[in-house]
């Protein structure tokens, strides 16, 4: 029997055990993928805004000053994030070498969610992160090194493990107060609404019906909702919809008017006026734009390389 070609447009549904994974959900939402990554030894680097980037030290020290925050020190074994995209600079001691590694992501809808999170997110190589940052590192680094059939991929993997690990330890470490929607992804109450909405963006939600997902009142729900992720509940569902469709504007040649019916517009004239109030742009427009291709990559540097090349 002939599928409808629509059957595949969006990722298969994830497995039981990720049933409220709303950190995962959110992830796949903004298209995170590992990108290049290149053994470093200079005495300075210079990033430039939108780099997102991970800096992990192998042998000495490294300092990075971003704009405004207190530089950060990394010895041997640390590891920095710095998923917002900062402008930054890394100065290194003489002996020093490090590993850095870019994250390609969809911007229109990582740049909210990304932009929750601090400039930088240091993990030490401590004996509480050793289990997990030493094996997956060693991993990288030894396929940069051997560069080996299936390489790229093993690397971006090994990148994707290290961003959600470092969001993970952050997140368990205290330093979280109102990182939006992190914040709510670690929470049991509110992780079940973020897995819902983000996994059913065109659902026409009401706050009754995602309150009963968090076992909450309506008002309590609200309340926790909104402290939590800093905006209403209707808010974040029009955002999660909008984003989607930017999505599917780029990555497929539906119509628009099917495209606002699949996020959940009862009308493509409603859904343009949304659209435009977001984006700054009608969908049509913004579907052929200069900037077609949504994914940030590291801009490159002046001598015309990227990481890894």
């Amino acid at each position: 029997m002939a599928e409808d070609p629509e059957d595949f447009a969006d990722s298969p549904q994830p497995p039981a055990y990720g049933a409220h994974d709303a950190l995962s959900d959110v992830l796949q939402a903004i298209h995170l993928q590992g990108g290049e990554v290149l053994r470093q030894s200079s005495s300075c680097e210079r990033h430039p805004v939108g780099a997102r980037l991970l800096h992990l030290v192998e042998e000495g020290g490294i300092s990075v000053e971003v704009a405004g925050e207190k530089t950060v020190e990394l010895g041997a074994g640390d590891l920095v994030l710095l998923a917002r995209g900062d402008a930054h600079i890394v100065r290194a001691t003489p002996t020093a070498s490090w590993v850095t590694g870019e994250f390609l992501v969809e911007s229109v809808v990582a740049a909210p969610l990304l932009g929750v999170l601090p400039p930088a997110i240091v993990i030490r190589g401590d004996a509480e992160s050793k289990a997990w940052l030493r094996p997956i590192s060693e991993l990288l680094v030894s396929e940069v090194i051997r560069s080996a059939p299936g390489a790229r991929v093993m690397v971006s993997r090994a990148l994707d493990l290290l961003f959600i690990w470092t969001l993970r330890s952050w997140a368990a470490s205290g330093e979280v107060r109102h990182a939006g929607w992190l914040t709510a992804a670690m929470d049991p109450v509110l992780a079940p609404v973020l897995t819902a909405v983000h996994r059913d963006p065109g659902r026409d939600w009401s706050v009754d019906e995602l309150a009963r997902l968090a076992s909450l009142s309506r008002s309590a729900f609200a309340t926790r909702f909104a402290e939590s992720v800093g905006e209403t509940p209707g808010s974040y569902v029009q955002r999660c919809r909008l984003g989607h469709a930017a999505h599917l504007l780029r990555g497929t040649a539906d119509p628009v008017g099917r495209i606002a019916a699949r996020v959940g517009y009862i009308s493509e004239a409603a859904f343009s006026r949304a659209f435009s109030r977001a984006y700054g742009s009608s969908p049509s427009a913004w579907r052929g734009g200069p900037d077609a291709d949504s994914f940030d990559r590291t801009p490159e540097r002046p001598g015309g390389s990227r990481p890894g090349r």
